[in-house]
């Protein structure tokens, strides 16, 4: 038998893994100065919070969602995309009794049955921001501007930011009208012929031939915007002004979910293929009443971290080197030096470096060679000889430099070599 893991999904092994968890607590750092807290959701919800809020006529629904029966007959869903979970969360729980807006980020997996490609699985990985309980443009311009500061603080700049209204319930059913007349008289693919008349602006998310050549020629929403929707946006880009965020309007931009309205935005890269955006998201203004909640209008995005890990091993940016293993302790001699080089990690460990040993009880020779492949900065060296006078040899394997330390003072030269102590 000859077991792989499905296609769509992988493994993701050491060191790989060791950069996954250096970039996640980076921008989970990132997060938290801007007091934005922590949730996680279930990795698979009722099928019907994604029907009734991403929208029957996206290509998830229709498509891609990893849908079953349990054995209770529940139709139940792998969770395809983070902000629908989140909100039920915020109904079911009662947050919106909490000092509002509420500001919550998520990190997990989201699944999608679509073609494997570079920097996109069946199995994916995503991170993302949600504020709920405010319609103020201000939100927009928060969500926007920590995008913004994700990308800076790993150095990347080759990127655009796109921006969209795509109005309200009030001003969108007039483009719609306007959208659908257009498409009446154009030649789309056969999926979005479908969706003309239930929703033509599928159709601008659309990435066929037939329909991507149509969108620059579509009627325009910004020129259809309500007083309200168009004085908000304004306000959204004056503030991305003020902040010196550059962008450029989109007016094919729609997101492919139907619970967004008015902002919509996107980080877009050229060096992915058609696989371009980095950050995605906008404004959800209707979901939680949608899903049976009160009204709380929302704002939000979702970064997509196999892509942005691809983009960032690529272009080696953002000082991806992870934290190596700081202490090898290497034993020399009989059980009573093991033992007594055991005790020497664990007052290592607890004095807070990191440190390991060799498990296998190998040669001296191959201890060394252990260390050199892990990386470690140094090696601290137990012998028979070492252990009768209550030393040990302190190797420094950056600089190729060994001195002879006191056991009891082998912290503090740890301390010192590596400027943390006082």
């Amino acid at each position: 038998m000859n077991l792989k893991a499905p296609r769509g999904t992988r493994d993701i092994l050491p060191p790989a893994s060791e950069v996954w968890d250096y970039v996640e607590t980076r921008i989970k750092k990132i997060y938290r100065k801007r007091n934005f807290l922590e949730i996680r959701t279930p990795i698979f919800e009722e099928t019907d919070l994604f029907v009734r809020g991403v929208g029957d006529t996206t290509d998830i629904v229709e498509k891609e969602m990893y849908t079953f029966n349990d054995k209770g007959g529940r139709s139940i869903t792998l969770r395809p995309e983070g902000t629908a979970p989140v909100v039920r969360a915020y109904i079911e729980n009662k947050l919106y009794g909490k000092p509002q807006p509420f500001k919550l980020f998520y990190f997990g997996p989201m699944f999608r049955y679509e073609r494997p490609q570079a920097g996109r699985f069946r199995q994916h990985y995503q991170t993302g921001v949600e504020v709920i309980g405010g319609d103020s443009p201000l939100i927009d311009a928060e969500v926007i501007a920590l995008g913004n500061d994700i990308l800076r603080e790993f150095s990347m700049d080759n990127w655009k930011l796109h921006l969209n209204s795509i109005g309200c319930r009030e001003c969108r059913p007039v483009y719609i009208e306007k959208l659908k007349e257009f498409f009446r008289n154009e030649t789309v693919c056969r999926d979005c012929s479908d969706r003309i008349d239930r929703n033509p602006l599928r159709v601008l998310d659309c990435k066929s031939g037939e329909c991507a050549a149509l969108k620059n020629r579509t009627p325009s929403i910004l020129d259809y915007l309500c007083p309200a929707c168009s004085e908000h946006f304004a306000q959204v880009q004056q503030l991305l002004e003020t902040l010196e965020i550059p962008f450029e309007l989109d007016h094919t931009l729609v997101r492919g979910l139907d619970y967004y309205s008015r902002t919509a935005f996107e980080f877009k890269t050229r060096e992915l293929g058609a696989q371009d955006t980095i950050i995605g998201g906008g404004r959800y203004d209707g979901l939680s009443e949608l899903l049976g909640g009160p009204s709380s209008p929302g704002m939000g995005f979702g970064l997509g971290l196999d892509r942005f890990i691809l983009m960032l091993e690529n272009n080696r940016l953002g000082n991806l080197e992870t934290n190596p293993l700081e202490v090898f302790m290497v034993t020399i001699g009989e059980e009573n030096v093991q033992k007594e080089g055991w005790r020497i990690m664990a007052r290592v460990r607890k004095a807070g470096f990191s440190a390991d040993m060799d498990l296998l009880q190998r040669s001296p020779k191959n201890q060394m060679k252990a260390a050199n492949r892990i990386g470690a900065r140094f090696t601290v060296i137990l012998g028979e000889d070492e252990l009768k006078q209550g030393v040990v040899q302190l190797k420094d394997m950056y600089e190729g430099t060994q001195s002879e330390v006191r056991i009891e003072e082998l912290i503090h030269a740890l301390e010192k070599k590596t400027g943390e102590g006082n």
